[in-house]
Protein backbone atom coordinates (compact mmCIF):
# COMPACT_ATOMS: atom_id res chain seq x y z
CA UNK A 1 0.00 0.00 0.00
CA UNK A 2 1.20 3.52 -0.76
CA UNK A 3 0.76 5.29 2.58
CA UNK A 4 1.95 8.62 1.19
CA UNK A 5 -0.83 8.68 -1.40
CA UNK A 6 -3.39 7.45 1.14
CA UNK A 7 -2.52 10.21 3.63
CA UNK A 8 -2.41 12.89 0.93
CA UNK A 9 -5.84 11.84 -0.35
CA UNK A 10 -7.29 11.96 3.16
CA UNK A 11 -5.88 15.44 3.79
CA UNK A 12 -7.17 16.70 0.46
CA UNK A 13 -10.59 15.13 1.00
CA UNK A 14 -10.25 12.98 -2.11
CA UNK A 15 -11.46 9.45 -2.76
CA UNK A 16 -10.51 7.04 -5.52
CA UNK A 17 -13.72 8.01 -7.29
CA UNK A 18 -13.19 11.78 -7.05
CA UNK A 19 -9.53 11.48 -8.02
CA UNK A 20 -10.41 9.29 -10.99
CA UNK A 21 -13.01 11.77 -12.22
CA UNK A 22 -10.52 14.64 -12.16
CA UNK A 23 -7.69 12.69 -13.78
CA UNK A 24 -9.88 10.91 -16.33
CA UNK A 25 -9.30 7.27 -15.39
CA UNK A 26 -11.39 4.39 -14.10
CA UNK A 27 -11.93 4.47 -10.28
CA UNK A 28 -10.38 1.00 -10.05
CA UNK A 29 -7.19 2.39 -11.57
CA UNK A 30 -7.07 5.20 -9.01
CA UNK A 31 -7.73 2.72 -6.21
CA UNK A 32 -4.70 0.67 -7.29
CA UNK A 33 -2.49 3.74 -6.79
CA UNK A 34 -3.24 3.37 -3.09
CA UNK A 35 -4.04 -0.28 -2.39
CA UNK A 36 -1.30 -1.78 -4.55
CA UNK A 37 1.16 1.08 -4.57
CA UNK A 38 1.07 1.35 -8.36
CA UNK A 39 2.78 4.31 -10.00
CA UNK A 40 0.42 6.24 -12.31
CA UNK A 41 1.29 6.56 -15.95
CA UNK A 42 3.50 9.51 -16.81
CA UNK A 43 0.66 11.59 -18.24
CA UNK A 44 -1.37 11.15 -15.02
CA UNK A 45 1.35 11.47 -12.41
CA UNK A 46 1.74 15.25 -12.48
CA UNK A 47 -2.03 15.81 -12.41
CA UNK A 48 -2.49 13.57 -9.35
CA UNK A 49 0.33 15.37 -7.52
CA UNK A 50 -1.28 18.71 -8.38
CA UNK A 51 -4.69 17.63 -7.07
CA UNK A 52 -3.16 16.33 -3.84
CA UNK A 53 -0.92 19.41 -3.50
CA UNK A 54 2.22 17.30 -3.27
CA UNK A 55 5.44 16.91 -5.21
CA UNK A 56 5.72 13.82 -7.38
CA UNK A 57 8.77 12.57 -5.48
CA UNK A 58 6.82 12.74 -2.19
CA UNK A 59 4.16 10.40 -3.54
CA UNK A 60 6.23 8.10 -5.75
CA UNK A 61 9.92 8.34 -4.88
CA UNK A 62 10.60 5.10 -6.75
CA UNK A 63 9.45 6.72 -9.99
CA UNK A 64 12.59 8.85 -9.90
CA UNK A 65 14.85 5.93 -8.99
CA UNK A 66 13.95 3.67 -11.87
CA UNK A 67 16.92 2.58 -13.93
CA UNK A 68 15.40 2.22 -17.38
CA UNK A 69 16.82 4.61 -19.97
CA UNK A 70 14.78 7.83 -19.83
CA UNK A 71 13.47 7.29 -23.34
CA UNK A 72 12.02 3.92 -22.28
CA UNK A 73 10.29 4.88 -19.03
CA UNK A 74 7.03 6.20 -20.57
CA UNK A 75 6.62 2.87 -22.34
CA UNK A 76 7.07 0.81 -19.17
CA UNK A 77 4.33 2.92 -17.58
CA UNK A 78 1.99 1.86 -20.39
CA UNK A 79 3.23 -1.73 -20.25
CA UNK A 80 2.46 -2.13 -16.54
CA UNK A 81 -1.18 -1.14 -17.07
CA UNK A 82 -1.83 -2.86 -20.41
CA UNK A 83 -4.59 -5.41 -20.84
CA UNK A 84 -2.84 -6.91 -23.84
CA UNK A 85 0.69 -6.96 -25.27
CA UNK A 86 1.75 -8.14 -28.71
CA UNK A 87 5.50 -8.18 -29.25
CA UNK A 88 7.58 -9.02 -32.31
CA UNK A 89 11.35 -9.48 -31.93
CA UNK A 90 13.80 -10.34 -34.68
CA UNK A 91 17.25 -10.35 -33.05
CA UNK A 92 17.01 -10.90 -29.27
CA UNK A 93 14.64 -12.53 -26.80
CA UNK A 94 12.06 -9.93 -25.69
CA UNK A 95 13.03 -8.22 -22.43
CA UNK A 96 9.89 -9.46 -20.68
CA UNK A 97 10.93 -13.07 -21.32
CA UNK A 98 14.65 -12.86 -20.56
CA UNK A 99 16.36 -14.83 -17.82
CA UNK A 100 18.74 -13.01 -15.50
CA UNK A 101 21.78 -14.56 -17.20
CA UNK A 102 20.58 -13.76 -20.71
CA UNK A 103 19.64 -10.19 -19.76
CA UNK A 104 23.10 -9.66 -18.26
CA UNK A 105 24.76 -11.02 -21.41
CA UNK A 106 22.67 -8.75 -23.66
CA UNK A 107 23.13 -5.63 -21.55
CA UNK A 108 26.85 -6.23 -21.10
CA UNK A 109 27.29 -6.31 -24.87
CA UNK A 110 25.95 -2.80 -25.42
CA UNK A 111 26.24 0.80 -24.19
CA UNK A 112 24.83 -0.06 -20.74
CA UNK A 113 27.78 -2.34 -19.91
CA UNK A 114 29.07 0.00 -17.17
CA UNK A 115 25.96 -0.60 -15.06
CA UNK A 116 24.67 -3.86 -16.48
CA UNK A 117 23.85 -5.37 -13.07
CA UNK A 118 21.62 -2.44 -12.14
CA UNK A 119 19.73 -2.65 -15.40
CA UNK A 120 19.33 -6.42 -15.04
CA UNK A 121 17.64 -5.89 -11.68
CA UNK A 122 15.37 -3.28 -13.22
CA UNK A 123 14.45 -5.61 -16.06
CA UNK A 124 13.51 -8.38 -13.64
CA UNK A 125 11.32 -5.95 -11.67
CA UNK A 126 9.71 -4.91 -14.94
CA UNK A 127 8.85 -8.54 -15.69
CA UNK A 128 7.29 -8.99 -12.26
CA UNK A 129 5.25 -5.80 -12.68
CA UNK A 130 3.73 -7.23 -15.85
CA UNK A 131 3.34 -10.94 -15.15
CA UNK A 132 2.91 -11.12 -11.36
CA UNK A 133 0.24 -8.48 -10.95
CA UNK A 134 -3.31 -9.53 -9.98
CA UNK A 135 -4.61 -9.23 -13.54
CA UNK A 136 -1.71 -9.95 -15.91
CA UNK A 137 -2.19 -9.05 -19.56
CA UNK A 138 -2.70 -11.43 -22.43
CA UNK A 139 0.84 -11.36 -23.83
CA UNK A 140 1.57 -12.71 -27.30
CA UNK A 141 5.16 -12.92 -28.55
CA UNK A 142 6.42 -13.69 -32.04
CA UNK A 143 10.17 -14.35 -31.94
CA UNK A 144 12.30 -14.91 -35.01
CA UNK A 145 14.27 -18.15 -34.94
CA UNK A 146 17.45 -16.12 -35.47
CA UNK A 147 17.07 -14.69 -31.96
CA UNK A 148 16.90 -18.21 -30.50
CA UNK A 149 20.16 -19.21 -32.17
CA UNK A 150 22.22 -16.22 -30.99
CA UNK A 151 24.09 -16.73 -27.71
CA UNK A 152 26.40 -19.13 -25.90
CA UNK A 153 24.82 -22.53 -25.09
CA UNK A 154 25.44 -22.01 -21.36
CA UNK A 155 23.18 -18.95 -21.52
CA UNK A 156 20.73 -20.13 -24.17
CA UNK A 157 19.80 -23.52 -22.70
CA UNK A 158 18.25 -22.07 -19.51
CA UNK A 159 16.83 -19.19 -21.56
CA UNK A 160 15.03 -21.59 -23.90
CA UNK A 161 13.82 -23.59 -20.88
CA UNK A 162 12.38 -20.37 -19.48
CA UNK A 163 10.71 -19.48 -22.79
CA UNK A 164 9.06 -22.89 -22.97
CA UNK A 165 7.86 -22.59 -19.37
CA UNK A 166 6.45 -19.10 -19.92
CA UNK A 167 4.69 -20.31 -23.07
CA UNK A 168 2.74 -22.79 -20.93
CA UNK A 169 1.13 -20.00 -18.92
CA UNK A 170 -2.52 -19.43 -19.87
CA UNK A 171 -1.99 -15.71 -20.48
CA UNK A 172 1.30 -16.02 -22.40
CA UNK A 173 1.64 -17.21 -26.00
CA UNK A 174 5.03 -17.65 -27.64
CA UNK A 175 5.25 -18.23 -31.38
CA UNK A 176 8.48 -18.97 -33.23
CA UNK A 177 8.89 -17.47 -36.69
CA UNK A 178 11.07 -20.07 -38.45
CA UNK A 179 13.90 -19.15 -40.76
CA UNK A 180 12.28 -21.12 -43.57
CA UNK A 181 9.43 -18.59 -43.59
CA UNK A 182 11.72 -16.53 -45.83
CA UNK A 183 11.57 -12.76 -46.20
CA UNK A 184 8.76 -10.98 -44.38
CA UNK A 185 7.67 -7.45 -43.31
CA UNK A 186 8.95 -7.92 -39.74
CA UNK A 187 12.52 -7.61 -40.94
CA UNK A 188 12.10 -3.83 -40.77
CA UNK A 189 12.48 -4.07 -36.99
CA UNK A 190 10.95 -5.10 -33.66
CA UNK A 191 7.85 -3.49 -32.18
CA UNK A 192 5.21 -3.89 -29.48
CA UNK A 193 1.50 -3.11 -29.53
CA UNK A 194 -0.10 -2.50 -26.14
CA UNK A 195 -3.85 -2.50 -25.66
CA UNK A 196 -4.91 -0.44 -22.64
CA UNK A 197 -7.78 -1.38 -20.37
CA UNK A 198 -9.76 1.38 -22.07
CA UNK A 199 -9.36 -0.37 -25.40
CA UNK A 200 -6.75 2.00 -26.86
CA UNK A 201 -3.84 0.65 -28.90
CA UNK A 202 -0.38 2.17 -28.45
CA UNK A 203 2.77 1.11 -30.28
CA UNK A 204 6.44 1.15 -29.39
CA UNK A 205 9.31 1.00 -31.89
CA UNK A 206 12.98 0.73 -31.00
CA UNK A 207 16.14 1.35 -32.98
CA UNK A 208 19.82 2.06 -32.43
CA UNK A 209 19.32 5.75 -31.68
CA UNK A 210 16.10 5.93 -29.70
CA UNK A 211 12.73 4.38 -29.00
CA UNK A 212 9.42 6.01 -29.65
CA UNK A 213 5.79 5.61 -28.71
CA UNK A 214 3.23 5.98 -31.47
CA UNK A 215 -0.54 6.12 -31.65
CA UNK A 216 -0.42 5.34 -35.37
CA UNK A 217 -0.67 1.58 -34.94
CA UNK A 218 -2.44 0.62 -38.17
CA UNK A 219 0.88 -0.09 -39.98
CA UNK A 220 2.05 -2.15 -37.00
CA UNK A 221 -1.13 -4.21 -37.02
CA UNK A 222 -0.56 -4.98 -40.71
CA UNK A 223 2.96 -6.23 -39.98
CA UNK A 224 1.75 -8.10 -36.90
CA UNK A 225 -0.86 -9.98 -38.91
CA UNK A 226 1.86 -11.02 -41.38
CA UNK A 227 4.43 -12.24 -38.85
CA UNK A 228 1.82 -13.93 -36.70
CA UNK A 229 0.45 -15.82 -39.70
CA UNK A 230 3.94 -17.00 -40.68
CA UNK A 231 4.87 -18.13 -37.16
CA UNK A 232 4.40 -21.64 -35.83
CA UNK A 233 1.28 -22.40 -33.78
CA UNK A 234 1.62 -22.34 -30.01
CA UNK A 235 2.10 -26.08 -29.43
CA UNK A 236 4.54 -26.44 -32.31
CA UNK A 237 6.50 -23.45 -31.01
CA UNK A 238 6.83 -25.08 -27.58
CA UNK A 239 8.00 -28.31 -29.24
CA UNK A 240 10.50 -26.28 -31.28
CA UNK A 241 11.87 -24.60 -28.15
CA UNK A 242 12.20 -27.91 -26.35
CA UNK A 243 13.81 -29.72 -29.30
CA UNK A 244 16.37 -26.90 -29.97
CA UNK A 245 18.00 -29.04 -32.64
CA UNK A 246 20.70 -26.45 -33.34
CA UNK A 247 22.16 -26.97 -29.84
CA UNK A 248 22.49 -30.74 -30.08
Amino acid sequence: MNRAVQVAMAKAGETAESLAAQVGVDPKTAARWVSQGRIPQTRHRARVAEILNKDIEELWPDALKRREPARFQPWTDIEREAAGLRCYESTVIPGLLQTEEYARAVLASGPLIADADGYVETRLRRQAAVFERPRPPLAVFVIDEAALRRGAPAVMVPQLDHLAAMAERPNVMVHVLPLNAGLHPGQAGPFVIATTRDGEDVGYLDDQATGRITNDVAPLWAVWDSVRSLALPRNQSIDFLEARSWLT
